[in-house]
Parts: C-alpha cells; sequence; structure tokens
C-alpha cells in the first residue's frame, strides 16, 4: 500500500491575502486537515471554500493524537497540519508529529508563509543578520526555569525574539529591563499584517510604561561586543596580576603565551604586561 504524506502549511497571521495558492491546493486536496483549533480554522476554510475534514490536534493531545495520525497516513492518507496563524511547529503544534512521521519513514514538506518570528524581526530596525527565538518564557509561577533561560540572554549578542501574551507583558519588560539594562533597544510588534498593524520602537526603559494592547513579538538588541568587552576587562581588573598568568600557565602555556592572553583579558599591551611582572627584578 502506499503511504500517504505530512504537508506542513503555513496559515496568515492576519491578512487572508498572505495564504499562499500551494497551501489552499493542498488543503484542498488532503484527506485531513490536523488543526489547532478546529473552532478557528473553520473560519479560514469556509473563507476559502474548502471542505476538507478536520481534526483537532494541540499541544493537550500531540502525543496520542499524532500517533493516530501517523496510523492514517501509513494507510494511504496525505494530512495537512495548520495551527491558528503562521507556521507550525514554530512555537506551535506540530514538531511532534514531524518527529513521528520521520521515524515512521513517512514523507514530509513544508510548504512555507507567514511567520510573526520572521515577520517582526524583518519591521524591528534591530539587526538580523543572527538571532535567537526563545518564544514564550516559562511561566512565572516556574522561577527556576524562567530565571534559567533569562540569565542565558543576558550576554546574548544575537538579536532576540519573544512572544508575550498581554497579562504577563509588564512583567517581563521589567525582567527584561533589570537584566539587560534601560538603554537596551526593543521593538514591540502586535497585530503584524493587519489594518491595525503597530511597531514600537523604543528602549526598554521606557517599555515598561507602555500598556499592553494584546499578544506581543518582542524583538531586542543583542548585546554589542563593546559591552562585553568591558564587562570582560572589568572582571579581570580586580584579579592580581600573578594570579591571572597562573590561570593561562596552569593550562600548559609558556610565559610569552600566558602575557599575550593575559593582555588581552585587561584590554592593555603585552608590554605593560612584562614591564608589570617585572618590577622590582
Amino acid at each position: 500500500m502506499e503511504r500517504g504524506k505530512l504537508y506542513i502549511c503555513a496559515t496568515p497571521i492576519g491578512n487572508l491575502g498572505d495564504i499562499t495558492p500551494r497551501v489552499l491546493d493542498v488543503l484542498r486536496s488532503a484527506d485531513i486537515i490536523a488543526a489547532e483549533d478546529t473552532r478557528n480554522s473553520i473560519k479560514l476554510l469556509n473563507h476559502f471554500d474548502i471542505k476538507t475534514p478536520m481534526t483537532s490536534y494541540h499541544e493537550f493531545n500531540k502525543y496520542e493524537k499524532a500517533d493516530e495520525l501517523v496510523e492514517k497516513i501509513l494507510s494511504g492518507k496525505n494530512v495537512a497540519v495548520i495551527t491558528d496563524a503562521g507556521t507550525p511547529c514554530i512555537s506551535d503544534p506540530g514538531e511532534e508529529l514531524v518527529k513521528k512521521c520521520i521515524e515512521a519513514g513517512i514523507e514530509v514538506t513544508s510548504l512555507p508563509g507567514p511567520s510573526a518570528v520572521i515577520t517582526a524581526l524583518s519591521l524591528s530596525g534591530l539587526s538580523t543578520g543572527a538571532f535567537v527565538f526563545e518564544g514564550f518564557l516559562p511561566p512565572v509561577k516556574k522561577k527556576r526555569e524562567r530565571d534559567k533561560v533569562l540569565l542565558r540572554l543576558k550576554d546574548e549578542e544575537r538579536t532576540i525574539i519573544l512572544y508575550e501574551a498581554p497579562h504577563r507583558l509588564k512583567k517581563t519588560l521589567c525582567e527584561l529591563r533589570d537584566l539587560l539594562g534601560e538603554g537596551r533597544r526593543i521593538s514591540l510588534c502586535r497585530e503584524l499584517t493587519k489594518k491595525h498593524e503597530e511597531i514600537i520602537r523604543t528602549s526598554l526603559g521606557e517599555a515598561v510604561d507602555l500598556e499592553p494592547r494584546g499578544e506581543y513579538v518582542l524583538c531586542i538588541e543583542g548585546k554589542s561586543s563593546e559591552e562585553l568587552e568591558s564587562e570582560r576587562t572589568a572582571a579581570y581588573s580586580d584579579m592580581d596580576l600573578w594570579e591571572h598568568m597562573n590561570i593561562y600557565l596552569s593550562r600548559g602555556m609558556d610565559r610569552k603565551e600566558a602575557m599575550k592572553a593575559v593582555a588581552k583579558d585587561r584590554g592593555v599591551s603585552k608590554r605593560d604586561i612584562y614591564r608589570e611582572l617585572n618590577k622590582g627584578e
């Protein structure tokens, strides 16, 4: 029996005109559409007059339903997976289903399209060459897990992208301000691709005073290399010079190599280190 196929279908994040003809073709021709919320997705299907049967596939049934869908695909059914908005698997259901399909030897293909992450980044005015996407931070009640993620972001040089719900926005912004500094630039994006799309480009110090008005995509400036270098230099400046040297000597470096490494750490010349080490000789 010929196996079916899994199609990962990106759907609009706001403007229905952003759906691609290819996604529409697959949604019409698939045997089943696995939707995050069938009540929400029926509006999309009705708008485009798509009659394909739907089944729910969401965060709370993703393991057992994935097994069911794999069986259907193995029996020859083609399944299209969609979320409420955007690209499945990106902070949305789909990841588990893709894994199980791959394990079962099922062909998986992705039909690209709207993504809140990329849309917000492109509008942010911040560096787009490299970025890190963290999705939603762990909930406040999971303090240890949340603090661990936030601490990891403290020295992040790439642009940081987060999702945040309106009722948690102020707390998250206050935490980010305290961690990253008031001057760090941030872009707050809401209602992306919709009529009332809003992009607020400001600093973390000013962002904490904003009134939440929906779910946001936050794009936060990464730490500059100058700031990192300054912090590293400051951290070593209070260390005894010979203690600093011994760190590198204990790693097998000779004296010349160790002096060069110490000079770099402290932001001074190797000649300065040599002179200081040889005082009184």
